[in-house]
C-alpha cells in the first residue's frame, strides 16, 4: 500500500504502512493496563455478566463515536492534538482542548512507566523460577517500598519505549506492535484455556458470560463507561496523532471495528483468564475477586503458585502483561514526541530527548511515592494514585468535551462526514450522529461527576 507522504515541517510527517500496521499500532495502545489490570476487577465487583453486556453496548456505541471522531480529525488535519484543534482557529477554548488532549499522555506515561517497571520485574522473577517468593505475604508491598529497585525497574522499562519511539513510526511503533500483538493474543489464549481448566473453575466463567439482570445497577453503567474510556484510549491524544498519520485511503471505520474487535477480545480473555482462576483458588469469595489493582500482583501469584504449572502460567501471564504495557506505553510517548515535533519543529532526537527529563522527574517521583516519599500526600492520595486520578477521573473526560465541542461548534458534522467517506461506506452513520448529538455528551458528564463523587467519598466506585 503506497505511503502517505504528507509534508510536515519541519522534515516529513510519519505514517503507517497501511491498516493492518495502523490497526496493529492502535490495538496495541488499546490494550494495556486497563484490559488486563482493571477490567476483571471492575466486572466482578458490577455484576460479571451483565457488565460486560453494558460493556460491550458502550464499545460499540459511545466508545465508537469517540474513536471515529479523533482519529478522523487526526487525518483531516494532519497534526497531532495542539495543531488538530488550532487548525480551525486560534481561540482560548480551541487552544485550551488541543493541549489539554496532549498534556494527557505526557503526564500518564511517566507512571505507567513505573507500572510498566513493576510488571517486568515480575516477569524477571518468574523466569528465575522464584514463583513461591512472589506469593509470599508481603511481597508486593516491600518490593514497591523499595525505592532504588523500583527506580531501577522504571528506567528499564522506560529504556525499551525510547528504543522503540527513537527508531520512527513505521520502523519502531509498528514494527514493534506487528510482533508484540499476535504473540500477545497468543499468550492470552494459553492462560485463559489454562484457567478455565482449573476445578471449580466453570462457576467463574458462568459468573463472568451469563449476564444476570438482578445484579444490574446504575452504577454498573457509570463503570462500564468509565472503563471503556480508559481501555480504548479515548481523549488521550492518541487518536489524533495516529490518525495524522494515516494515509486518505485506509477506511477509518473497518479499522475502528477492528481495533473494537482486539480491545474487546482481549478484555474477554482477561475475564477469562482470571475470574476463573480466583473462583477455583478461591471457591468464589467475592472479597478475593474484587481485590481490586492488588489482584494482578498480590492475589494472582498465590493462585499461580498453588497451580501445578504455575511457574510457566506465571511467565506466559507477566509476559503477555509485559507486552500489553510496553505497547500501550510506546503509543503514549509517540503522542508526547509527535506534539513536541509539530508545536516545537524540532527534530524527533532532541523531542526524546526533552520527554526522557519529564519522565525520569515524574516517573521517579512516582517510584519513591510508596517508599522513601511515602509521606506525601496530595490531596490524601499517594503521588502516583494522584497522577492516575487527575488524568484519568478529571482530565480525560474533560478532553473529551472539548472534542465533541470542536465537531458540533466549530468543524460540524459534514465535515467528518466527508473526512469519513473518502475511504469508508460510514455505515455507521448515523448512529454516530445520535451518539455525538445527544449521548456522548451526557454520557462523558456522567463520568466526570461520578469520579469527582467517588473521589470525595460521596459514592462508592
Amino acid at each position: 500500500m503506497e505511503k502517505n507522504k504528507a509534508a510536515k515541517t519541519p522534515q516529513t510527517r510519519g505514517s503507517f504502512s497501511g491498516r493492518i500496521g495502523y490497526v496493529l499500532a492502535m490495538a496495541g495502545s488499546a490494550v494495556g493496563l486497563g484490559n488486563i489490570w482493571r477490567f476483571p476487577y471492575l466486572a466482578a465487583k458490577y455484576g460479571g455478566g451483565i457488565f460486560l453486556l453494558v460493556y460491550l453496548v458502550l464499545v460499540v456505541t459511545f466508545g465508537y463515536t469517540l474513536l471515529v471522531s479523533e482519529t478522523a480529525l487526526g487525518r483531516m488535519t494532519k497534526k497531532s492534538p495542539v495543531g488538530a484543534f488550532q487548525r480551525f482557529g486560534n481561540t482560548k477554548a480551541l487552544r485550551f482542548g488541543g493541549w489539554i488532549n496532549a498534556i494527557i499522555p505526557m503526564l500518564i506515561v511517566p507512571y505507567y512507566s513505573v507500572i510498566g517497571g513493576w510488571v517486568l520485574k515480575y516477569l524477571f522473577e518468574y523466569v528465575k523460577g522464584n514463583a513461591a517468593v512472589l506469593a509470599q505475604d508481603g511481597y508486593f508491598t516491600t518490593f514497591i517500598g523499595s525505592s532504588a529497585t523500583v527506580e531501577f525497574w522504571f528506567l528499564a522499562f522506560s529504556a525499551l519505549v525510547f528504543l522503540t519511539i527513537l527508531a520512527g513510526v513505521e520502523n519502531g511503533v509498528e514494527r514493534v506492535s506487528k510482533i508484540l500483538m499476535p504473540l500477545l493474543i497468543i499468550l492470552a489464549v494459553f492462560v485463559a484455556a489454562y484457567s478455565v481448566s482449573r476445578p471449580g473453575a466453570l462457576e467463574g466463567v458462568k459468573y463472568f458470560l451469563v449476564p444476570n439482570f438482578k445484579d444490574f445497577s446504575l452504577m454498573t453503567i457509570v463503570a462500564a463507561m468509565g472503563q471503556m474510556f480508559y481501555s480504548l484510549s479515548i481523549a488521550m491524544g492518541i487518536l489524533y496523532t495516529y490518525g495524522s498519520y494515516l494515509g486518505k485511503d485506509v477506511d477509518i471505520e473497518k479499522s475502528t471495528m477492528q481495533i473494537e474487535v482486539f480491545d474487546t477480545g482481549i478484555a474477554l480473555l482477561a475475564g477469562l483468564m482470571i475470574i476463573p482462576a480466583v473462583f477455583a483458588f478461591s471457591g468464589g469469595d467475592m472479597d478475593t475477586l474484587q481485590a481490586g489493582p492488588s489482584l494482578t500482583f498480590i492475589t494472582l501469584p498465590k493462585i499461580f503458585a498453588s497451580m501445578g504449572f504455575g511457574t510457566a502460567v506465571g511467565i506466559a501471564f507477566f509476559l503477555m502483561f509485559f507486552f500489553a504495557a510496553l505497547t500501550s506505553a510506546i503509543s503514549l510517548l509517540e503522542t508526547c514526541v509527535s506534539t513536541l515535533e509539530d508545536e516545537l519543529h524540532w527534530k524527533r532526537g532532541k523531542c526524546c530527548i526533552l520527554m526522557a527529563v519529564v519522565m525520569f522527574a515524574m516517573g521517579t517521583a512516582s517510584s519513591f511515592g510508596y517508599g522513601i516519599w511515602g509521606g506525601i500526600r496530595i490531596l490524601g492520595m499517594q503521588i502516583l494514585d494522584f497522577f492516575d486520578f487527575i488524568t484519568n477521573s478529571i482530565m480525560m473526560p474533560i478532553a473529551a468535551i472539548t472534542t465533541c465541542f470542536l465537531i458540533l461548534k466549530v468543524v460540524g458534522l459534514d465535515k467528518i462526514d466527508e473526512e469519513m467517506e473518502l475511504s469508508s461506506g460510514f455505515k455507521r452513520k448515523h448512529l454516530y450522529h445520535f451518539f455525538m448529538k445527544y449521548m456522548a455528551p451526557a454520557c462523558i458528564v456522567a463520568i466526570l461527576l461520578s469520579s469527582i463523587a467517588s473521589a470525595l467519598g460521596w459514592i462508592s466506585m
